[in-house]
């Protein structure tokens, strides 16, 4: 430490510094680090991947990591840490930085602090370091992991004090095959909404196969629940195929009751920590079956009748982002066993997903949900993307206030989305969840509690599970349930000004996909319980 300095004069100046450069601590003497007491390498660091970075320290030093790390001593995902630095310690760090926000921070303060402020929940940390004024706090904590080495932080009262923040810049990686008008910006990294679009394609393509039997058709078609349909029992086979391929244990469960019946495709995953506490991902695959022939019109409207035979936007966008999440999810050291299903006979009343949550093996628990179901005819495209959370207790209070603050704390800063969902907060307040599933919204990204269970998440809140869901527009598409609910169609109607149909698809799935992703990681960690 340097001397200290007793001129009135020097105080002031030192005080007035401070205010502007957020670097004056307790200790007056050498102060806080400054951003370049503390080096990272390499220069241009990732978004969006796990990635290795190597922390160099001119001078002792903490700092706080607000990102998912690898503990090195578990090896498992961690909702961030505080590394106490000598002065010329280097420490490498395996971390997530977010995917599409590019500005990140690291906190600095004096060595072995314990109490740090964070951020608002629906603020980016880019938005709270310009004036540090909200937000909240937490405190260090013994990692609670058997083997882990990095301490975990938990909510807190004590801010500790000013800090310095570091601000960097990542790159998020990009396929040298696409463009602007693939979503070349959503193509790259751990994930991405490139993958998921692939799927959808892939999967509901009309292209015809005259070799298949089943649909005679490339893609996989015909999803409709029935005893016997070939075009049902080809897609069973095939997505349990792609889900052993990639190294998960999967099991078709297969339940009947009087004449109603079921077939899931269940991926698993052991946890390694609590096996017996579930962490699911759902979305059904299933499609509307045919109520009057694909042909014909319903009188008085040009509306084509009920049924379709791809399916694009109900549901096998959910099912690719499932997909998309199990491959890669498959090779990750979770504390709870992941469980990744495709859901039959959910447009029949969720027939697949109650029988699953209502045949859980003794002892076996659910600890959260997370439902995919109709995501991407939603922003960035002109119409609201709703984060719905349950169960609902109350419509004029969050009774779910721990899934409220999760669902946010990711979008604000993982998806630089702090303005869209305050924008989605004052349109819920205005007109609730009805106006979000059918009218065209710019920059809408609505959080909130659902009155209503229209989708496999009812399943599991009917066992009392806390659940959290993604979808865009729902009644207000011309083609839900309609043989034109394909992926041209969905492209048809998320062109926009600035960006392609095709585009606005891809950056659509990212965010929802991250998203999910984002929740497992955290909900990993700490569950997140029901507060009804």
């Amino acid at each position: 430490m340097g001397p200290h300095h007793a001129r009135a004069g020097l105080l002031v100046l030192l005080m007035f510094t401070a205010l502007f450069a957020g670097c004056m601590g307790e200790n007056s003497g050498e102060g806080l680090p400054d951003g370049s007491d503390l080096t990272v390498t390499p220069e241009v660091i990732p978004g969006g991947e796990w990635t290795t970075i190597v922390l160099s320290a001119s001078r002792d030093m903490s700092v706080f990591i607000p990102y998912f790390v690898q503990d090195p001593g578990s090896m498992r995902a961690q909702n961030s840490t505080v590394l106490d630095f000598n002065k010329g310690d280097s420490i490498s760090v395996t971390v997530l930085f977010p995917p599409r926000n590019s500005d990140v921070v690291m906190l600095l303060g004096d060595y072995g602090r314990s109490d740090w402020p964070i951020r608002a929940a629906d603020e980016s940390w880019t938005d709270w370091n310009m004036a540090r004024a909200s937000g909240s706090a937490v405190s260090v904590v013994p990692n609670e992991d058997e083997g882990g080495e990095w301490v975990w932080v938990q909510s807190s009262e004590d801010r500790g004090g000013e800090v310095v923040v570091k601000e960097m810049t990542t790159v998020r990686a990009q396929r040298a095959d696409l463009t602007a008008e693939n979503g070349v910006n959503a193509s790259g990294g751990w994930l991405n909404g490139r993958d998921v679009y692939e799927w959808v394609d892939f999967i509901t393509d009309e292209t015809p196969d005259p070799l298949d039997p089943a649909d005679g058709a490339v893609g996989f078609l015909d999803r409709w629940i029935g005893n016997g349909n070939p075009g049902y029992e080809d897609a069973i086979t095939y997505f349990e195929g792609v889900m052993v391929g990639y190294g998960l244990d999967v099991q078709v469960h297969r339940f009947q009751s009087g004449t109603l019946w079921a077939v899931n495709i269940c991926a698993y995953k052991e946890g390694s920590v609590y096996p017996d506490e579930w962490l699911v991902f759902g979305a059904h695959f299933d499609v509307a079956p045919y109520a009057t022939p694909p042909t014909a019109i319903i009188p008085g409207t040009e509306q084509q009748g009920y049924g379709t035979r791809t399916g694009a936007y109900d549901n096998a966008a959910g099912s690719s982002m499932v997909l998309s999440t199990a491959k890669v999810l498959a090779d990750f050291d979770a504390r709870r066993t992941m469980v990744f299903c495709l859901w039959s006979s959910e447009e029949e009343g969720l027939w697949g997903s109650s029988a699953f949550a209502g045949d859980l093996p003794d002892g076996v628990t659910v600890s959260n949900y997370l439902n995919l179901d109709m995501a991407g005819i939603n922003y960035p495209g002109d119409y609201a993307l709703s984060v719905y959370l349950g169960p609902d207790g109350t419509g004029d209070v969050v009774d779910q206030k721990g899934m409220y603050y999760l669902a946010e704390w990711i979008g604000a800063d993982a998806f630089d989305l702090a303005y869209q969902i305050e924008r989605g907060r004052e349109e819920w307040a205005a007109g609730g969840e009805s106006p979000l599933w059918q009218n065209n919204y710019e920059d809408v990204v609505a959080i909130y509690e659902s009155p209503t269970a229209r989708s496999d998440h009812d399943s599991f809140q009917q066992i009392g599970v806390a659940t959290l869901g993604w979808n865009g527009v729902v009644d207000g598409y011309p083609c839900y349930h309609k043989t034109c609910d394909k992926l041209s169609e969905m492209e048809e109607y998320m062109t926009t000004d600035n960006a392609t149909g095709e585009a606005n698809l891809v950056h659509s799935w990212d965010i929802v996909t991250w998203w999910a992703v984002y929740a497992f990681l955290h909900m990993d960690q700490t569950p997140v319980p029901n507060e009804l």
